[in-house]
């Protein structure tokens, strides 16, 4: 399990590793941002992936998901977890909020810290689109397995304009609970 927590976060960072592409999904030419408004309270909860740009680590993954829970020191505890070969792989943390909008997410025995930005959450907080400056990586997330075609085509339109390709975003099967 170190070994997939180690390469999720090489996959939000920059530096080069066979086990992640080399490339970004994004053109790093348009600028992104975070979201100025963003609650962590209100963020915290489950989250399930509904879509995500390819990384190696995910390679057999379906019915991922991220929990998230205040902590006494204002941090967020992470859980993350998925599907793979009919057993479940997780992994825990915890994520601080450096900015708006903005998260350095710590996974336990993991040395690397991951910048998560939150682009964009809609106004009642179902769905969110997260993304990293690099753009090695992206997700669409949403509080429950399925989403609305039109929060869908939301969080799409979110990921474009921050550069993203949306060619190579791809869905998450979630499967039943």
């Amino acid at each position: 399990m170190r070994r997939l927590a180690l390469l999720l976060l090489l996959a939000a960072c920059s530096t080069e590793s066979p086990l992640i592409p080399a490339e970004s999904y994004r053109d790093r030419s348009v600028p992104i941002a975070s979201k100025a408004a963003f609650d962590a309270a209100r963020y915290a909860g489950t989250w399930y992936e509904i879509a995500s740009y390819p990384a190696p680590f995910q390679a057999g993954c379906t019915r991922t998901r991220a929990t998230y829970a205040p902590m006494a020191d204002g941090r967020l505890s992470v859980r993350n977890a998925c599907l793979r070969d009919g057993e479940w792989a997780t992994i825990e943390g915890n994520a601080e909020v450096t900015g708006p909008g903005r998260l350095e997410v710590r996974l336990n025995g993991v040395p690397l810290v991951a910048p998560y930005w939150v682009l964009w959450v809609d106004e009642g907080y179902r769905t969110a689109v997260v993304g990293v400056p690099s753009g090695r990586a992206g997700w669409i997330l949403n509080r429950e397995p399925e989403i609305p075609p039109d929060r869908l085509a939301a969080a799409r339109e979110v990921l474009a304009f921050n550069g993203y390709d949306l060619s190579r975003l791809r869905m998450t099967p979630q499967g039943a609970e």
